[in-house]
């Protein structure tokens, strides 16, 4: 018999940590390798985690609502071992060392300085010195077990590098404030909701983009009038050809891609010392459930009818609701759209959705009296779009010219467009 440890997965690109939100098995269930064990919900993607290794779950290392970082143990299993597998193992422990301070040195301490951003966080707001912290992860590593270990016996204090009195006294004034902020007073009738792990997620996202991107926004009308009557006079024998709905989205989507294509500097990222230049239009789409606003990606959008678009919108938004979204689905966008009009916004401005480097919202159509260019006043379908922007990376020239363009595209949408 072996006892094998069960590691947090990285469940997509940059992902860093992952939260527990059900576990599927107990101590003691019997397990065949790649069954799901556990749900794990990320910024990213809400997923199974499949067994690695086939036999009997003796414990759940992790608890349901518990965040881990990637790499972290969540469960331990007892699995077979033949003798030919055990034997040369038995062998390696009698020649590995004692785990004593004379050779700990001679660990694989490869990982040392590699800290996970929640490593990062946790060490920051308690005070601890990371380099005088011993990682227990692989190679090393330090997990945020190590640093709450520390936390729980009250000997952070002692990680801190001496300071005079009156720096102590201002660096450290306001991180005390802020942990010892009353929570706010109850009344008969009021309501305390937990904190799901993707509310989490989406708050540490948010926070993440305002205090790092410069955000700026700028808005333009658009007449749809043309647009709008040719979508309402097919969408019904498109729906019977095809068996989806033609969306007014679909058709915003599309006029984007096409208008990134023309001005790529809009599909750009920061990467510190440099601008990265996207080849690929990505399209991030918003969807949100009851609870929870999940961002897939229609990729290649530029290379996509509208028909193609209308068909990814759909069967996307039917995987976030069923539950069903993978972390494929979720990586490599570029440039978003938020269809922000479909519950009645007229006016928004967005968060950008990081490391991206602008958004694009999408408000209601809404009839309006508008002067037309021959001096008359006639009741046309008009919609804003707002665009938020990151100053480190776009200027105004540029995007009122991206703006522009949507803008002209989408004005020349009428009968004789094709959406296949």
């Amino acid at each position: 018999m072996a006892i094998e440890k069960m590691a947090m997965p990285q469940l997509g690109e940059s992902v860093t940590e992952g939260t527990i939100s059900k576990w599927l098995v107990s101590p003691g269930d019997q397990v065949n390798k790649y069954d799901p064990i556990a749900e794990v919900m990320t910024d990213k993607v809400n997923a199974e985690v499949p067994s690695s290794f086939t036999g009997t779950i003796t414990e759940l290392v992790g608890e349901e609502g518990q965040t881990l970082a990637v790499g972290e143990i969540i469960c331990k299993i007892e699995t077979e071992e033949t003798e030919t597998e055990a034997a040369p193992k038995r062998e390696e422990e009698q020649n590995t060392p004692s785990d004593t301070g004379a050779n700990r040195q001679g660990k694989d301490q490869s990982n040392k300085a590699r800290y996970s951003p929640a490593v990062l966080r946790l060490a920051e707001e308690n005070g601890i010195q990371l380099e005088e912290v011993e990682g227990t992860g692989a190679g090393g590593r330090i997990t945020r077990k190590d640093i709450q270990k520390i936390i729980d016996s009250g000997m952070q204090q002692k990680s801190e590098a001496p300071a005079p009195a009156a720096v102590q006294t201002t660096q450290q004034a306001p991180k005390q404030q802020q942990k010892q902020a009353p929570a706010p007073a109850l009344s008969a009738g009021d309501i305390e909701i937990p904190v799901t792990g993707v509310r989490k997620a989406i708050a540490a996202n948010m926070h993440k983009s305002k205090t790092e991107i410069p955000h700026a926004w700028t808005m333009m009308e658009v007449d749809v009038t043309n647009m709008t009557a040719y979508r309402n006079s097919i969408k019904d024998s498109f729906k019977q050809k095809e068996g989806f709905n033609l969306t007014f989205f679909a058709f915003f989507v599309k006029a984007a891609a096409q208008a990134l294509k023309e001005f790529p500097q809009m599909n750009s990222m920061w990467a510190g010392d440099k601008i990265v230049q996207k080849k690929d239009i990505n399209i991030s789409i918003a969807v949100a459930t009851e609870d929870s606003l999940f961002v897939p990606v229609i990729k290649h959008a530029d290379e996509k009818t509208i028909k193609g678009i209308a068909r990814e919108i759909t069967d996307l938004a039917k995987k976030v609701r069923n539950g069903k979204l993978t972390a494929e689905d979720m990586q490599g966008g570029t440039f978003t759209v938020n269809n922000t009009g479909s519950f009645g916004s007229v006016q928004s401005m967005g968060i950008i959705n990081h490391p991206q480097a602008a958004i694009l919202q999408v408000e209601s159509i809404v009839k309006r009296p508008v002067v037309m260019n021959n001096g008359m006043i006639a009741v046309r379908d008009m919609v804003n779009l707002c665009l938020s922007l990151d100053h480190r990376v776009l200027d105004g020239l540029v995007c009122g010219r991206f703006l522009g363009r949507v803008k002209e595209i989408l004005e020349n949408i009428d009968e004789h467009t094709s959406v296949y």
